[in-house]
């Protein structure tokens, strides 16, 4: 950041930017006004990128609909990328199947089976969800057969079939139709700019 940049910073912290009081606002900004300065600053910042070689600067929302327009005015932010959720089995289960490589599975577990016991539109947030939960009951299971006296049949924790199906039957989706249908929206006044 700029040696400006570090001022700005300062001076906004303390309410004031060395002008007058009149002139300089309240001393305890509103929301709007802060979003104007952050906003104000980050478009300052970016501009100055371009004397700045091997940077790339990436940012992410989930409401592109609310990103200040100037942001988007060439040579700020060039390329734009929508992520939207799965919504076909075969790229849930290409999903599923990336969380599922950090769990032990049993060797019975069907992961196109899981998903035909969820509902359509999930996240990858979803599929995680899912899985976690999962690993929760697979957990508590562990702890039960312990608590029983009864011997692990290994040191690994294994997913079974019956933790995926039982975290299906309660998985909700983040998302729902109305919401997709918006990103779509969304995504279709995105990819004409």
């Amino acid at each position: 950041m700029t040696e400006q940049g570090a001022l700005w910073r300062r001076a906004a912290r303390r309410g004031t930017t060395g002008r007058g009081e009149a002139e300089a606002g309240p001393r305890t900004p509103s929301p709007s006004l802060l979003l104007c300065r952050v906003v104000s600053q980050l478009l300052a910042e970016l501009d100055g990128l371009h004397s700045t070689q091997d940077v790339f600067v990436i940012g992410a929302t989930n409401r592109p609909d609310l990103l200040d327009p100037a942001l988007l005015r060439p040579g700020r932010f060039d390329k734009l990328v929508f992520v939207g959720a799965s919504e076909d089995r075969a790229s849930q289960l290409r999903v599923l199947s990336a969380i599922t490589r950090k769990f032990k599975l049993e060797p019975s577990v069907s992961l196109v089976n899981v998903l035909d016991h969820c509902p359509p539109q999930l996240t990858g947030a979803d599929l995680y969800s899912l899985c976690s939960d999962a690993m929760t009951a697979a957990l508590k299971r562990r702890v039960r057969d312990l608590e029983e006296g009864l011997e692990p049949g290994s040191s690994a924790l294994l997913l079974t079939m019956e933790d995926l199906l039982q975290a299906a039957a309660r998985l909700q989706p983040s998302v729902s139709e109305q919401e997709l249908l918006r990103y779509k929206r969304i995504q279709r006044k995105f990819a004409a700019c």
